[in-house]
């Protein structure tokens, strides 16, 4: 059981090191476009992660926009009502599948319905375990980080939901890393990846 757990920890921290060097090649290419769909951004960062050799080296699989299957009705059209995430990470370890997931959003410092839908199908899926066992992304593509998440915590407070916000945490591979606390899950981490600089 100790196995599982440690593998499952060092298998995250394999998936955030792919996400992070996705996003910090992203930027270097300079590809990613200020106008574009969250799923522009996150098939450009997908592009990435495949070209990683580590994720060869550490065999993990990957792939956007994921099917999370559930315990429904198998009648037409059942598939079509599955939840979808992001980002799908695999690997498997002994005979042991695991998995992580992404899932992203975009956010603009002065767009109060972008940082509500950050809350209401981001966290919120996270703590009603639509999603689990994973994290939140927030593609920034207008404004500042401090003001962007300060922004998304009063809009958790007006909620009656303080215990929740999103506090800035300590982590080497990004700066801007942030973990909520949930009754229903605990911790939920936050990756807020900056593009507002990819222009210059």
């Amino acid at each position: 059981m100790t196995y599982k757990i440690n593998y499952k920890k060092a298998f995250e921290q394999r998936c955030f090191r792919l996400i992070i060097e996705a996003y910090q090649a992203s930027l270097n290419e300079k590809t990613i476009q200020l106008n574009w769909n969250e799923n522009d951004i996150s098939s450009e960062i997908h592009k990435h992660i495949k070209e990683n050799p580590l994720r060869i080296k550490w065999k993990v699989s990957s792939n956007v926009e994921a099917h999370i299957p559930k315990n429904i009705s198998k009648v037409k059209g059942f598939a079509d009502k599955f939840p979808r995430i992001d980002f799908r990470l695999t690997t498997f370890a002994k005979s042991n599948e695991y998995d992580y997931f992404f899932e992203a959003k975009n956010l603009k410092q002065n767009d109060s319905a972008l940082k509500r839908r950050y809350i209401n199908t981001g966290i919120n899926n996270f703590t009603s375990k639509k999603y689990e066992n994973g994290s939140l992304i927030g593609y920034l593509v207008e404004g500042k980080i401090n003001e962007t998440v300060e922004g998304i915590n009063t809009l958790l407070k007006k909620d009656k939901r303080e215990t929740e916000v999103l506090n800035h945490k300590q982590e080497k591979l990004l700066k801007s890393y942030y973990e909520s606390n949930h009754s229903e899950i605990g911790i939920l981490k936050h990756l807020i990846f900056d593009f507002t600089n990819i222009s210059n």
